[in-house]
């Protein structure tokens, strides 16, 4: 059995990214670890929904929390940087954010936890962080850094199947107003073209349990949200795999897909 250390920047990233083979691997009997860089400070909340005095990186603690035992998550860490806002917000220059973090400190606090899990596996995201967020760009530099450090021999990016959304906006499209050429350029921003992705996670197994941890961060994810309210199909379609390149060991094509060595 392997110990897998999944990082991820806020709450609610680990459910939607990876819940399904973090819910898998823990099935067949790995130890799941989930250390996120930060409590969610800045997301955005209704008037209202939190309890007097509670704050909001209080309750998205207490989300990941749920979202954890949901997914058989061993043991959660909070590295305890800030939120450091969507990319070009004022937030972005606290001294306390993740982004702002000295690099080989972080590096250090999550070394910690590789060290003392002795951690075979550990996920990080691609080098633009899926979609331009400060902080998951930062997991990237901090969790690339550590995992060599402490010279963990597996490692993986999450990430997403950029010609998989395309060709779903496509659709979603042809029966509404709008420009196909600015579709292709936003999406062309995101997630990482098929052909560099080594590593897909068949998790249709675990779509209830990947459900109800995104349920669970309900702050951020609310019973209206289009996570939730897609059909089951859809559902399935949008979140039914999950993509990673592998990194280390360096990827060579000698396996179409490896996912039994990533859940071995």
């Amino acid at each position: 059995m392997a110990t897998m250390v999944f990082f991820h920047a806020h709450p609610d990233d680990e459910a939607i990214a990876t819940g399904g083979t973090m819910a898998l691997a823990a099935a067949r009997g790995h130890r799941v670890v989930l250390v996120t860089a930060t409590r969610g400070e800045v997301g955005e909340v209704d008037d209202g929904f939190l309890n007097p005095a509670e704050t909001l990186g209080q309750r998205r603690a207490d989300e990941a929390a749920a979202s954890a035992s949901i997914l058989g998550v061993a043991r959660l860490v909070f590295l305890d940087y800030r939120d450091s806002g969507m990319m070009g917000e004022a937030t972005n220059d606290d001294p306390r954010s993740f982004w702002r973090a000295d690099i080989e400190e972080a590096v250090a606090r999550l070394r910690a936890v590789l060290d003392a899990e002795e951690a075979d596996v550990l996920t990080i995201y691609d080098s633009h962080g899926g979609y331009g967020h400060p902080d998951h760009i930062q997991v990237h530099r901090v969790g690339s850094r550590a995992a060599e450090m402490a010279g963990t021999t597996r490692v993986y990016q999450a990430t997403m199947n950029r010609e998989r959304m395309k060709a779903r906006r496509r659709t979603q499209i042809l029966s509404e107003e709008g420009d196909r050429a600015d579709v292709e350029a936003f999406y062309d921003t995101l997630g990482t073209p098929e052909a560099e992705i080594t590593t897909a996670i068949d998790v249709r197994e675990m779509l209830a349990v990947k459900r109800a941890a995104m349920t669970a961060h309900a702050s951020q994810i609310g019973p209206d949200s289009w996570f939730l309210t897609l059909s089951p199909a859809e559902f399935e379609t949008s979140f039914g795999t999950e993509w990673y390149i592998r990194v280390r060991p360096p990827f060579d094509g000698s396996v179409p897909n490896d996912r039994d060595t990533f859940l071995v």
